[in-house]
């Protein structure tokens, strides 16, 4: 692909060449020196003056497209004559509010990005950064304007948790837009958060503790009798430390009872790595005894916690049930918080802890453990469920009731073998 073909410089001409990969460089007899080189995506070009045997990169395409590059080309080849060892780049992205914008256009499409992480993103430039530095030029960016502009006037009005992610959102799109040539440099570099602010960012206090646990159960367990639902989704956040977007998305389809497992896809998940959960003796109960409740409700669905449009219960939605479940006095968070620190003082390892929040443990971690972890998951919330079991928990899943009535009915081991749990009285889904 060296071919250079002469044309008519137009926008749509400019387009029609770059399907052709046969052609590399255009140029037009009309504007002598003027090259656009294409790159290799296709999608973007550079433009060029050249003189003699060096070529000078003087603007970004599709940035500047064909018209406003040669308007400026008078003034670029005027500053190319006064200090020919500088390449007078146009980018088109001059202001911090045009990074912005490309950077929120680039973040909205991109699929890999869940839509809550879009959403805040679009919040925080709309109310926050464009606010504040849309005026502001790239070329003015430095330490002492975002401090007088954006961190110090911030902070007043937002968390530092809060302003912390702000910061980082700016700081990816500079590092993005000088990777792909959209800027010359990147004056966010070297910058830190803790340049502008020595404050602490603590951790937000839990409100729950282990010992508020039995009291919660009791209220879990009279929910459960009135609105199974949010008794279930409150219940699978507590028995498992799942976040509350990845349980309330979950499908019975991906709920084995026979495999005794919770199949959580990666799509659903905040690191967007799919998570597997064993499903404990108990567990296997409640969602036996849930499942039962939804079919004699008429429901057949495929979600475990449906909205009346019949799709997943929407964030809003989620949020309204721990709203009415907590009364202000813990949230959806705060559940996962206490299972973690009940697991630690119950003296679960604490690898297999993060595994079962799924954090990330790193490329090396994960692959050298995940292949040997299973069973030592299962034991840890099998460990946990028997902990729960102390302080209410079997009056809901209702395991010990189910197996003394197969007992009383004579249910026998098959062979003389041991019983499989549930397997006499549980259905799985997989074997519908």
């Amino acid at each position: 692909m060296s071919a250079t073909r002469e044309v008519k410089f137009s926008e749509a001409e400019v387009r029609r060449q770059a399907a052709d990969k046969a052609v590399r460089d255009l140029r037009d007899p009309r504007h002598p020196g003027l090259y656009l080189r294409f790159w290799i995506t296709r999608e973007r070009g550079t433009w060029h003056l050249v003189r003699g045997r060096k070529w000078v990169p003087v603007a970004r395409w599709p940035d500047l497209g064909v018209a406003a590059v040669i308007a400026e080309l008078p003034a670029l080849r005027r500053r190319l004559l006064r200090d020919p060892a500088t390449a007078p780049v146009a980018s088109g992205i001059g202001t911090v509010g045009q990074l912005l914008d490309w950077y929120g256009d680039r973040m909205a499409r991109d699929r890999s990005l869940s839509a809550k992480r879009k959403a805040g993103a679009r919040s925080a430039i709309a109310q926050h950064l464009k606010p504040r530095l849309a005026d502001l030029a790239v070329t003015d960016v430095s330490a002492d304007s975002l401090d007088k502009q954006l961190m110090w006037p911030a902070q007043a009005d937002v968390s530092l948790s809060y302003l912390r992610q702000m910061f980082a959102l700016l700081l990816t799109a500079f590092r993005q837009a000088l990777k792909l040539g959209l800027i010359d440099g990147n004056p966010m570099a070297g910058m830190r958060f803790n340049d502008f602010t020595k404050a602490k960012i603590l951790p937000k206090a839990a409100r729950l503790r282990d010992v508020q646990l039995p009291e919660l159960m009791q209220q879990l367990a009279h929910a459960f009798d009135a609105t199974p639902s949010d008794a279930m989704l409150a219940l699978m956040m507590l028995a498992h430390g799942t976040r509350i977007g990845e349980t309330r998305m979950a499908r019975w389809a991906d709920v084995s009872l026979a495999a005794a497992e919770w199949f959580i896809p990666a799509a659903n998940t905040k690191t967007r790595t799919e998570h597997r959960l064993p499903l404990t003796a108990q567990l296997q109960a409640m969602l036996t005894r849930y499942r039962a409740i939804q079919q004699a409700q008429g429901y057949q669905g495929a979600y475990l916690f449906p909205s009346r449009r019949g799709l997943p219960l929407s964030e809003t939605q989620a949020s309204a049930v721990f709203t009415r479940l907590g009364q202000g006095a813990w949230t959806s968070h705060d559940l996962r918080k206490v299972s973690r620190s009940t697991w630690t003082d119950l003296g679960i390892d604490g690898h297999i802890g993060e595994m079962l929040l799924n954090h990330s443990l790193g490329k090396i971690a994960s692959t050298y453990i995940h292949t040997q972890a299973m069973q030592q998951r299962r034991a840890a919330l099998e460990k946990w469920h028997t902990w729960l079991d102390g302080i209410g928990f079997g009056a809901i899943h209702g395991l010990t009731e189910a197996l003394s009535e197969i007992f009383h009915n004579g249910a026998q081991p098959a062979n003389g073998g041991a019983s499989s749990d549930l397997t006499e009285f549980v259905t799985s889904e997989d074997s519908k």
